[in-house]
């Protein structure tokens, strides 16, 4: 065959043969094989994939000194996480457990009710501050006055927060400039002075990979580089976007060199954004019972307001 050919001529070297699909997830799935995949997390923003395979499949899934998750991102375009179900559920029921005590915290709300915000969709308290009030509202159990004081609850911590997060800027020394880069947030200026980015000349010299994270070969191993702001998840073009515009801070290049938007493409794209599962690995379903003392607690709410 035409494969035998090419090998013989290659004398002897292994070809793997990847069918190629225009949904990305698939071809992701198909350029892992022979490792089975339990899920695919797709994250646009930040052109990166997740992938979940059953804990006895990790070793195959990355391959010798990760010689298979290089390819199948080469191939696919997409930089590749690889995590086990086990890893995937405990990080779930940790987010889901911070994510509570989060809510408790900024809202001064009890378990229930924070625990049936998480489970409804709500992931920061930005989230929940500038949705339109009727995402709240239609929670059952709650109403229109309780999503109002969650809303001013929620608006109140994030006022607090802005202004813990300006002094602790100040207090490393992050310089106003950075501030004014566009694109930069009080938490990102925080983030850049504790990796020791204090100045607009700083952040225009670092490199995308300085900023986003990533991942490079030390003794022939895969190793995890982290970014200064790695946290935010900044997608490639955002990475560059935000170097470019605080070399145009600096003075290095002129405005007209930064990159135009290019227009919104007018046809339905053929995958989402998000999780495709073989299986649901993590369910936060709320009961009848919890949706129960949800509205109580909420009744509570707004009583206490009321007093």
């Amino acid at each position: 065959s035409r494969v035998q050919a090419v090998v013989a001529e290659l004398q002897g070297e292994k070809i793997d043969i990847i069918q190629w699909n225009n949904d990305e997830p698939t071809f992701i799935v198909n350029a892992l094989a022979p490792a089975e995949v339990s899920k695919v997390v797709l994250d646009e923003e930040a052109d990166r994939v997740e992938v979940v395979v059953p804990d006895e499949q990790l070793s195959l899934a990355i391959g010798r000194r990760g010689q298979n998750v290089r390819l199948a991102s080469q191939l696919t375009g997409w930089q590749i996480d690889i995590i086990t179900e086990s890893q995937d559920s405990e990080r779930r029921q940790r987010e889901f457990t911070e994510r509570t005590a989060l809510f408790q915290e900024a809202l001064d709300v009890d378990e229930v009710i924070a625990q049936l915000l998480v489970t409804e969709g709500f992931a920061t308290v930005e989230d929940l501050a500038f949705v339109e009030p009727y995402e709240i509202s239609e929670i059952e159990g709650f109403d229109e006055e309780t999503a109002e004081e969650l809303q001013a609850r929620a608006r109140d911590f994030l006022d607090r927060k802005s202004a813990e997060l300006d002094a602790k800027r100040k207090e490393l020394g992050v310089e106003d400039g950075v501030l004014e880069v566009p694109g930069v947030t009080l938490a990102m200026a925080v983030a850049l002075g504790e990796g020791g980015v204090k100045t607009v000349e700083d952040l225009a010299d670092l490199a995308t990979d300085e900023i986003r994270g990533g991942y490079e070969v030390r003794n022939g191993e895969r190793v995890k580089v982290p970014g200064v702001l790695e946290s935010f998840n900044l997608a490639q073009e955002d990475a560059e976007l935000l170097i470019l515009q605080a070399r145009v801070a600096a003075g290095w290049i002129d405005a007209s060199e930064l990159p135009q938007p290019e227009p919104e493409p007018e046809y339905e794209e053929e995958y989402a954004e998000g999780e495709y599962d073989a299986d649901a690995v993590f369910s936060n379903t709320p009961s009848e019972e919890t949706v129960e003392e949800a509205a109580a607690d909420a009744d509570d709410l707004d009583k206490s307001d009321e007093a």
